[in-house]
C-alpha cells in the first residue's frame, strides 16, 4: 500500500544557511536573480570505505519543494535581521520579491534505491540562479543523511544475507526527524522492519518489537515475567533472556514456550542482547531444539554492524534475526556523506549560450565537473553493469562506434564501451518548471530496486574490504571541455 502523506506540510523555507539568503539578496540587488543556472548535487567519496553508495531521500526533496514558499512569519523574521551597522539586513523590496516567488525550476534526479558513485550528479537543478541557490542547503541536508543511512543498511543487508534485519535505533537516533528519516532510509537500503512506530505509520514500514529488560525487572521472578507476557500477548512472544543469567533465561523462556504451545500458540523467538553472542546462540539453539522448539528463532542485538555480523557468521553463530540500532541510525564510523552542490553552467537567458562554470582546487578531487550533466549506465550481455558515463546534454555525441570514458581524477585511466550494449539514463525528470511530473514509487519498490541494482554489480565492488573501483568517467568531449576550462581559469 502506498502511503501518500506530506512529510513536511508547513513552511520550511528558512531551513537553510544564512549565506544562501544573503547571496539571494545579492542576486536580486544586482539584477542577476533571473539568470538561468544549472546546479549539480554530488559526493566525492563513497562512505564507510565502501565500493558503492545508495541514493536516498528524493521523496523528502519532493515534499520540501512542493511546499517551498516564504510565508508571512518567515518574512517577518527576516525583517528583524540586522547588519553590522544595526540597519536591516534586507530591503523591503527583496522581502516582497520573496513573498511572491513561486518555485519554477526543473529538477532531474536518480531514483531512490539506485546505486551511485563519486562525482555522479544525484540531483540536477535547472532554473533561476536565485532559486537554485536558495534550495541548496535543504537538498544537501536531506540527500546526504538518507543516502548515508541507506548505504549502511545495504552493507548490513549484504552481511546478513537472506536473514531478517530489524532497525532498532530510534532511541539513539539524532533527534526526532533523524529517527524518522533513518528508519525510512534503512528500510530502503535493506532492513526488514523497524521498531519505530511513527515510521511505520507514515511510510508503511513493518513494525516489530516485544519487550525490554524493564518488563522482566518489573516482576519478582523472570519466569513470571515471561508467563505474564505470554498471557498478555500470546501472538507476539520473543523473550529477552539476558536480564540476569542468559542460560537460565533461555531455560525459563522454554518453560513459557511450553505453556504457549499447550494453548495453541508458539514462541516466536528469544533475544540475546549481551555477552558472547556466538557462544550463547549456539547454546540457545541446542536447548531450544532439545525442547522441541526447532522453529523458534534466535534474535541478536547489542551494537551490531556489518563487520560484527560477518564475524559472528564466521564463528557459526546460530542467529536468525539481527536487531541493529545505534550503528545503523547514526551511520557509525562515518558521520556524514560529504555531498556538495555546485553551479556548473549559467546563461543570461534561454537565447544565450551556456557559460560553463567549475570550481578549481589544488586537490584534484575538489575540482568540479562543468556542464548540463546526465549519466548513462552500460550493461554487458549478462545484465552486469560495466561502467557509467557522465556527459553534457548540450555536447553532440561522437560518431565513433564506442564511447570513451575518462576518470575525472586521472586522465591516464580510460575505458572504451561499445555503443551497441544495453544502456540507460540515470537522471529522471522530477519537476518541470516547478510542476511535479514524477510519481514516487511505493517504498517497497524502492527497497526492491536497491537490492536488484546491487546484484548487477560485480561482487568485488560490493565487498567490504578494499572494494574494486567501479568505472565512472567523463565522456571524452566533456573531459576535453573540462581540461580546456581548467587551463583557461588557471591563467586568470
Amino acid at each position: 500500500m502506498k502511503i501518500t502523506k506530506d512529510i513536511y506540510a508547513g513552511s520550511l523555507s528558512l531551513l537553510t544557511d544564512l549565506y544562501q539568503i544573503t547571496m539571494a539578496y545579492g542576486y536580486w540587488k544586482s539584477g542577476n536573480m533571473d539568470k538561468e543556472a544549472v546546479f549539480n548535487l554530488f559526493f566525492r567519496k563513497n562512505p564507510f570505505q565502501s565500493g558503492f553508495t545508495v541514493a536516498c531521500g528524493l521523496e523528502y526533496v519532493i515534499d520540501y519543494l512542493k511546499n517551498f514558499k516564504f510565508r508571512e512569519d518567515d518574512l517577518a523574521y527576516l525583517e528583524t535581521l540586522e547588519g553590522n551597522d544595526g540597519q536591516p539586513l534586507f530591503e523591503t523590496g527583496f522581502l516582497d520579491y520573496l513573498r511572491t516567488m513561486e518555485f519554477s525550476c526543473d529538477i532531474d534526479a536518480v531514483a531512490e534505491g539506485s546505486i551511485v558513485f563519486p562525482h555522479e550528479p544525484l540531483i540536477r537543478v535547472k532554473g533561476s540562479l536565485i532559486q537554485g541557490q536558495l534550495i541548496e542547503t535543504p537538498l544537501l541536508n536531506i540527500i546526504n543523511f538518507q543516502s548515508l543511512i541507506a548505504t549502511k543498511s545495504a552493507r548490513i543487508r549484504q552481511a546478513a544475507g537472506n536473514q531478517t534485519v530489524l532497525e532498532f535505533g530510534l532511541r539513539r537516533a539524532q533527534g526526532i526527524d533523524g529517527g524518522l528519516a533513518a528508519s525510512r532510509a534503512a528500510y530502503i537500503g535493506g532492513a526488514s522492519g523497524t521498531s519505530n512506530v511513527m515510521a511505520g505509520k507514515i511510510f508503511g514500514i513493518p513494525v516489530k518489537g516485544t519487550h525490554a529488560h524493564s518488563w522482566v525487572m518489573s516482576f519478582e521472578d523472570e519466569l513470571e515475567a515471561f508467563k505474564v507476557y505470554a498471557e498478555s500477548m500470546p501472538n507476539n512472544c520473543i523473550f529477552l533472556v539476558d536480564t540476569y543469567d542468559t542460560i537460565t533465561g533461555i531455560k525459563r523462556a522454554i518453560e513459557a514456550g511450553k505453556i504457549l504451545k499447550e494453548k495453541g500458540y508458539k514462541m516466536v523467538g528469544i533475544r540475546l542482547d549481551s555477552g558472547d553472542l556466538a557462544y550463547f546462540s549456539n547454546q540457545a539453539r541446542k536447548l531450544l531444539d532439545q525442547a522441541g522448539f526447532q522453529e523458534t528463532v534466535i534474535v541478536a542485538s547489542n551494537d551490531l554492524d556489518e563487520n560484527i555480523i560477518t564475524s559472528l557468521k564466521m564463528q557459526d553463530a546460530d542467529i536468525d534475526v539481527w536487531g541493529i540500532g545505534t550503528k545503523l541510525v547514526t551511520a557509525y564510523d562515518q558521520p556524514a556523506l560529504g555531498g556538495v552542490y555546485k553551479v556548473t553552467a549559467i546563461r543570461q537567458n534561454p537565447e544565450n549560450q551556456w557559460e560553463y562554470k567549475m570550481k578549481l582546487s589544488e586537490q584534484a578531487i575538489k575540482i568540479s565537473n562543468p556542464g548540463i550533466l546526465q549519466m548513462r549506465r552500460f550493461y554487458d550481455e549478462d545484465g552486469s553493469a560495466i561502467g557509467d558515463m557522465i556527459y553534457d546534454t548540450e555536447i553532440p555525441e561522437s560518431t565513433n562506434k564506442y564511447y570513451q570514458i575518462i576518470d575525472p581524477l586521472d586522465h591516464t585511466r580510460s575505458k572504451k564501451i561499445n555503443k551497441n550494449v544495453t544502456q540507460r539514463e540515470l537522471l529522471t525528470s522530477i519537476f518541470k518548471k516547478g510542476k511535479l511530473v514524477y510519481e514516487s514509487p511505493n517504498i517497497e519498490v524502492m527497497k526492491t530496486h536497491c537490492q536488484q541494482e546491487l546484484q548487477t554489480f560485480h561482487r568485488g565492488i560490493r565487498r567490504f574490504i578494499n572494494p574494486h573501483q567501479y568505472p565512472v568517467g567523463l565522456e571524452k568531449n566533456l573531459h576535453q571541455l573540462k581540461t580546456d576550462l581548467i587551463l583557461t581559469l588557471r591563467k586568470k
